[in-house]
């Protein structure tokens, strides 16, 4: 089970605006401190289901934040009409748009997704595969 994700970034700042557009929405509490951006779900922690955190921080190493080749999180949305309104809300916070709402023909039929990189370069998913959501229109 994942315990937490960690991205690098080196402007907290950016990271703050970008990630405030989009997780709230989610459920997500967000709290800056002198180590970065904390992003968690309500849920405790010895709670073996609970909720994978996200923390926004600079390296470690103190060497500069750099992006993984493949490495993306992704995280689930309701509705396809909120995949759309989060990308947006994504993208006028900052985010570049890695890939637009809407199906790929690779994936399922219910299988909704937008992509973005956050400000750092960090690939994020926004995605909806609820069958309770219209199918693609094959």
């Amino acid at each position: 089970m994942i315990g937490y994700v960690t991205l690098g970034a080196d402007d907290m700042g950016a990271a703050e605006r970008f990630y405030s557009a989009f997780l709230p929405r989610l459920g997500y509490e967000l709290a800056m401190s002198a180590e970065g951006l904390s992003c968690s779900l309500p849920g405790g922690p010895d709670d073996r289901q609970a909720p994978v955190d996200i923390y926004v921080r600079h390296p470690f190493d103190g060497q500069g934040a750099s992006v993984g080749n493949g490495t993306m999180v992704a995280f689930r949305v309701e509705t396809q009409a909120l995949v759309r309104y989060l990308h947006t809300a994504a993208l006028a916070a900052g985010g570049r748009n890695e890939g637009a709402p809407g199906f790929r023909a690779a994936y399922g039929p219910h299988f909704y997704v937008a992509y973005l990189r956050d400000p750092q370069g960090n690939k994020i998913a926004l995605y909806c595969n609820s069958r309770d959501e219209p199918p693609r229109p094959d």
